[in-house]
């Protein structure tokens, strides 16, 4: 078994301060390892970088075109938005067109990430709601498919038909049965699976276009949802939305939490899938920007590249004290 590689170091008046590790694959849509550092094996959860995956029964079965989704709907089921006012709108309207409320979520109510309308709540007395938690669109999503099924409204249960639905699409991605799953921030099932696996997916989604199956053609739709709306995937400043405007080619980028973070490069056939060993934030931002420079499918010195691949460090006076950027022998 191999350990996690060194990704990501922070430097500091001279020293290296502190070190990331972690694990990578870059898998072809034919599913084989293209480049891996790490262990490739290494099982992991994906957590909100599956998005794509749970929301493939929404589209597979069929209640998607039922229920009169478009992209923007697709973009949000896949997301990890801000609760951005853009955000809370869109849900809500979709959640409308159901007849049903933000109660009806399972995902618990969140304060928004949206420091405007965060701020702005406070001041009038609003509290956080459902609809304002990140994983609101994926949880109308489901709750789409529960309606299209005719199931009950428990559709986080990892025995509910909604949750099935997405193991059996996850497992049939990734290539080999989940050994197990973690129950996620916003109450759904987590399955596990491996970084090779998780990149597996990635890949078999980018090569969907043209392909013939219901889970090709819900992959491909889910693609082209994602890249045609990189604000509702994530939201302004965030690194998803960021890095996806600015790459020179179509890519869905996907955050997940604990150092998680995916990418699908559909005019390559390429899935590329890491994991940070610690679960960093700012490692995991710096290690995908640099795969994908590596990739060429982003430009180092790009503004909004540079602000995840080599961030200055500074400290309450503004003074820049250290950096973030890359180890030796990644990216």
């Amino acid at each position: 078994m191999t350990g996690p590689h060194p990704m990501v170091e922070i430097h500091r008046g001279g020293f290296v301060e502190s070190r990331h590790s972690g694990h990578a694959v870059v898998c072809d849509s034919g599913g084989t390892i293209v480049e891996a550092w790490g262990d490739p094996d290494a099982v992991i959860l994906p957590r909100s970088a599956a998005k794509m995956l749970q929301a493939l029964p929404l589209v597979a079965s069929g209640a998607a075109r039922a229920a009169g989704l478009g992209p923007r709907q697709l973009a949000l089921a896949c997301a990890s938005h801000q609760g951005a006012p853009l955000h809370v709108a869109e849900v809500g309207t979709w959640l409308e067109r159901l007849g049903l409320r933000a109660e009806d979520l399972r995902c618990g109510p969140e304060p928004s990430r949206d420091k405007t309308l965060r701020f702005e709540m406070i001041r009038t007395g609003q509290r956080p709601g459902r609809i304002h938690n990140n994983c609101s669109g994926k949880h109308t999503g489901f709750l789409t498919l529960a309606r299209h099924l005719g199931t009950g409204p428990d559709y986080v249960a990892p025995e509910h038909p909604v949750q099935r639905a997405c193991r059996a699409h996850f497992e049939d991605m990734t290539g080999a049965p989940s050994p197990g799953f973690g129950i996620d921030g916003c109450s759904a099932p987590n399955f596990a699976t491996t970084v090779a696996g998780l990149a597996r997916a990635m890949a078999r989604m980018a090569g969907a276009a043209g392909r013939a199956g219901a889970a090709e053609q819900a992959s491909a739709a889910l693609v082209e949802a994602m890249i045609a709306h990189p604000d509702l995937v994530a939201g302004e400043g965030r690194a998803c939305t960021l890095l996806m405007r600015a790459a020179s080619e179509p890519v869905a980028i996907k955050t997940g939490a604990e150092g998680v973070f995916v990418a699908i490069l559909p005019q390559r056939g390429l899935g590329l899938a890491l994991k940070i060993a610690d679960g960093a934030t700012r490692a995991s931002e710096c290690a995908v920007a640099a795969l994908l420079v590596r990739l060429g499918v982003l430009e180092a010195g790009h503004p909004d590249v540079a602000r995840f691949l080599n961030p200055p460090i500074r400290n309450w006076d503004g003074q820049v004290t250290g950096e973030i950027r890359t180890a030796d022998r990644f990216g």
